[in-house]
């Protein structure tokens, strides 16, 4: 007990002399005078993707950088968005019948910024959920649609992401 005692008065006061090791929170102010990385993503705006998933991404970007607002009024910078979607079957019995599925959705995404037209951030977002299949018709159809969903939830989240950490970095 009086070593583990020891331990931490010697190593507290050497943890607290670090400060904050240059880490500095995602979406608070940048420091000095600078926005939130929230307040530069409000500027940002997404462009049409096209296709159902293209557009639960498009939704879901818009609705965390702006809170449910709506769209950009007078952006800064736009994100251009191509996507790619695949099935993957799993779980393949003798018979050559699929018990599962993948769901993939691979996202090629550009931050142009609009005062230049100069591409400032670019990269590749991706998605994967799986779904079971059954018998009924219905139900594979509502279980793919959910893990669409979940997958474009993903890579929304991915992108957001990325775009904060980015524009949190910039002056």
């Amino acid at each position: 007990m009086s070593r583990l005692l020891l331990a931490a008065v010697i190593v507290a006061p050497l943890v607290a002399g670090c400060g904050n090791g240059g880490f500095r929170p995602l979406y608070g102010s940048t420091g000095l005078g600078g926005a939130a990385a929230d307040q530069k993503l409000a500027k940002v705006a997404v462009g049409t993707i096209p296709g159902r998933v293209g557009q639960q991404i498009r939704n879901e970007l818009i609705f965390q950088a702006t809170g449910g607002g709506g769209e950009v009024q007078q952006p800064e910078m736009r994100l251009e968005v191509a996507i790619r979607e695949s099935v993957t079957s799993t779980l393949v019995a003798l018979d050559g019948d699929s018990s599962g599925q993948v769901f993939s959705v691979e996202a090629k995404f550009q931050l142009v910024r609009l005062s230049d037209k100069s591409v400032v951030l670019s990269g590749i977002s991706y998605g994967r959920a799986s779904f079971e299949r059954n018998k009924s018709i219905f139900s594979n159809v509502r279980a793919r649609e959910d893990a669409e969903d979940r997958a474009a939830k993903t890579v929304g989240d991915d992108l957001k992401a990325r775009l904060s950490a980015y524009l949190g970095g910039q002056a």
